[in-house]
C-alpha cells in the first residue's frame, strides 16, 4: 500500500494480522479463545489513516511487533435457558457497526481516525481500550437482545476503581433491518459516557448502514473534550465475487479542532477463491483541519 500524510509519503508491504480462533462447546457451555499478533502489521496502513500529529512532524505509526502473539479474547458462555446467558472472561464491546476483526470489514481501514479514533472504533478488539475483562448477562427474544456487561481493563486493580458498565439493545423485528444501541459508562479508569446507535438495512444486493456515536470527555487530545462521530456506508454486490463499498466518516469535537477527522473511502472487493478475499481501498481525508492524507491499499485476507 501507499499513503501520503501531509508532506510524508510512505510505501510498504507486510502482514497486517495473523489470528487463530479456537471454538469449543460442551452442552450448555461454549467458549472462544482468539490468539493474534496485535493487528499492527509491518506497513501499519490501518494506523496510517489514524495519525494525530501536525503536518511536517514524523508520523506516529503505532507499529506493533508481529512476532508477539497474545490473547485477544478468551471467554466462556453458559446458556442458562429461557433466553438468558452469562458470559465470563475477556471480550470486546457489543457496540459499533464495524465488528471486531479485519476479516469482517467491508473496507481495509476503520471508519474513525485521528487522536480520538480509539474512542469511536468501538468494535475494534485489536485496540486494548475496547476490550474488557468481566461478566456479561444477556437475554434474547424473537426480535431483540438485551446485554449488560460489568467489566474493567486487563490487570486493573479492583481495589482502586469501580467496574465499567455497558448496556446494549439489539432489534431485528423489521425485515432486512437491524438496529443496535447502547451506553458505555466509564466508572473505572475510563472517564465519561459513550452513547452509540447503528442501523443496517439490506435491499436485495445493496446494504445501507449508518452509525452515530457521542462521547463525553473523550481522551486523546490535550485534556478531554466531548465529541460526536458518525459514518454512512453503502455496499453493493455486483456479482457473486465482486462487491463495492463506499463510506464517509467524521469526528466533530465540541470545542476546537484538536481531534477533528473526516474520511471518504472507496473499496471494491473481489473473492479470488472461497477462502481468499482481496480489497483495493482508496481513502482521502483530513485531520485537525490542517493535515490532509491519502492512501491506496491492497489487502489480501486468507481465512480457513
Amino acid at each position: 500500500g501507499t499513503s501520503e500524510l501531509g508532506n510524508d509519503d510512505d510505501e510498504a508491504i507486510g502482514i497486517d494480522e495473523v489470528e487463530i480462533d479456537f471454538l469449543f462447546g460442551f452442552g450448555n457451555v461454549t467458549g472462544e479463545i482468539h490468539l493474534d499478533n496485535g493487528g499492527g502489521g509491518n506497513g501499519s496502513f490501518r494506523e496510517m489513516t489514524n495519525p494525530g500529529h501536525d503536518e511536517g512532524e514524523e508520523a506516529d505509526r503505532h507499529t506493533i511487533n508481529n512476532d508477539q502473539i497474545g490473547v485477544e479474547q478468551a471467554h466462556i458462555t453458559y446458556d442458562v435457558g429461557n433466553g438468558f446467558s452469562v458470559q465470563i472472561g475477556k471480550y470486546g464491546s457489543a457496540l459499533g457497526f464495524e465488528r471486531e476483526d479485519p476479516a469482517g470489514l467491508y473496507t481495509y481501514s476503520r471508519a474513525y481516525g485521528g487522536a480520538l479514533g480509539s474512542k469511536f472504533n468501538l468494535g475494534n478488539v485489536d485496540d486494548d481500550a475496547n476490550v474488557g475483562e468481566g461478566i456479561a448477562v444477556s437475554y434474547s427474544a424473537d426480535d431483540y437482545t438485551v446485554r449488560i456487561s460489568l467489566e474493567d481493563h486487563e490487570s486493573a486493580d479492583l481495589d482502586d476503581d469501580s467496574l465499567d458498565t455497558e448496556v446494549t439493545i439489539s432489534y431485528t423485528g423489521i425485515d432486512n433491518l437491524s438496529v443496535t444501541a447502547g451506553l458505555q459508562s466509564g466508572n473505572g479508569d475510563d472517564v465519561g459516557d459513550t452513547v452509540s446507535i447503528n442501523a443496517a438495512y439490506t435491499a436485495g444486493k445493496a446494504l445501507l448502514a449508518m452509525e452515530y456515536t457521542e462521547a463525553e470527555e473523550a481522551s486523546g487530545v490535550a485534556g478531554s473534550t466531548d465529541a460526536e462521530g458518525y459514518l454512512v456506508l453503502g455496499h453493493y454486490e455486483v456479482s457473486d465475487k465482486l462487491g463495492v463499498a463506499i463510506r464517509y466518516s467524521e469526528i466533530d469535537p465540541d470545542s476546537g479542532s484538536a481531534g477533528e477527522f473526516d474520511q471518504i473511502t472507496f473499496a471494491p472487493n473481489y473473492a479470488i477463491t472461497d477462502n481468499l478475499l482481496g480489497i483495493l481501498e482508496f481513502s482521502d481525508g483530513e485531520i485537525d483541519e490542517d493535515t490532509d492524507f491519502e492512501s491506496i491499499t491492497l489487502e489480501l485476507t486468507l481465512t480457513f
